[in-house]
């Protein structure tokens, strides 16, 4: 691991733990040459997944973008940050278990609009709002309309 300050290869790890969820590593690391001390992250990757976008344009999948989409639709809900990680890599899970190597965005976007409802209905409006590409006010009253069915079907199932 290059160190991020002096670009030195000579680094060691001082202390590695699980994250609390059991699905990262966190290691400390110290720089041989300027003593600079970083944290690295370490998660397991099944396989390399592209995304084929609306364009039809093939990207490496980026599981950082995905994160930050999530974040800016969660910003300032009161939603830990751990639970939004779950989420995240709940949803990174299923697509390399999937089988497939290649997804289009679609999926990955419906993917994230099923855990968000579960989870926050601004945060889904939000999502809803850039992921459906919304131009007029009509749009958000239609994902309004469709979260107050699905409120009166849980509340029948109750």
């Amino acid at each position: 691991m290059r160190c991020p300050y002096c670009n030195s290869d000579d680094t060691q790890v001082k202390d590695s733990r699980p994250t609390e969820d059991n699905t990262t590593i966190r290691r400390r690391r110290i720089c041989g040459d300027c003593g600079g001390r970083f944290t690295t992250f370490e998660r397991v990757q099944l396989r390399e997944l592209t995304v084929i976008k609306k364009s039809g344009r093939k990207v490496p999948f980026d599981r950082d973008k995905l994160a930050n989409s999530i974040f800016v639709a969660v910003r300032k809900r009161d939603i830990e940050e751990a639970r939004i990680e779950r989420m995240v890599s709940g949803i990174v899970r299923r697509l390399e278990s999937s089988g497939e190597a290649i997804v289009e965005a679609g999926t990955i976007g419906t993917m994230v609009m099923e855990a968000l409802k579960g989870l926050d209905d601004v945060a889904y409006v939000r999502f809803a709002s850039v992921y459906r590409d919304f131009t007029e006010a009509a749009d958000f009253e239609a994902v309004l309309g469709e979260l107050a069915e699905s409120l009166e079907d849980n509340n029948e199932i109750s």
